[in-house]
């Protein structure tokens, strides 16, 4: 007993995707991957601002704790500095840890500065920076408040 397969000679058979379903399928992944890219980009800029956030409460506990090495001096004033002004040159030990302090944030935060100041046992640290990398143009700052 034989089979015969009969076809239909009016009906084609599919032989694979036409162009159309090809192109719509590239925008689909190349929207897609563009959607990714940015996502990166937006992560990179947060991840880089968290980056210089911590990296400045770092070094507003390095000067409270310098300041508490030294209490007496701090506790005098010694350690009283304004934003924008200049690192002492002095050999103190309050004047070498200001000027190591202000070398420190100027070198590792972008247009880095910070000041100090101690009122009545309560030593006030802020530190600033530009991080205009995260969101255009801001300046950004912390302020660490401690009792000495």
């Amino acid at each position: 007993m034989t089979i015969m397969k009969t076809t239909n000679p009016g009906r084609k058979s599919p032989a694979g995707f036409t162009l159309l379903e090809v192109l719509i399928a590239v925008l689909v992944l190349s929207v897609g991957l563009l959607g990714l890219a940015g996502l990166q980009a937006t992560g990179m800029k947060t991840n880089h601002s968290a980056y210089m956030r911590s990296q400045a409460v770092a070094y507003g506990y390095d000067i409270l704790d310098r300041m508490r090495a030294n209490r007496l001096s701090a506790l005098s004033g010694t350690y009283n500095i304004a934003i924008g002004a200049s690192a002492p040159a002095g050999t103190s030990i309050a004047q070498t840890d200001l000027r190591e302090w202000k070398t420190l944030i100027a070198g590792h935060l972008p247009s880095g500065d910070a000041s100090a100041n101690v009122n009545g046992g309560i030593a006030t640290v802020v530190v600033q920076w530009d991080d205009s990398r995260a969101d255009g143009n801001s300046t950004e700052n912390i302020t660490i408040q401690t009792e000495l």
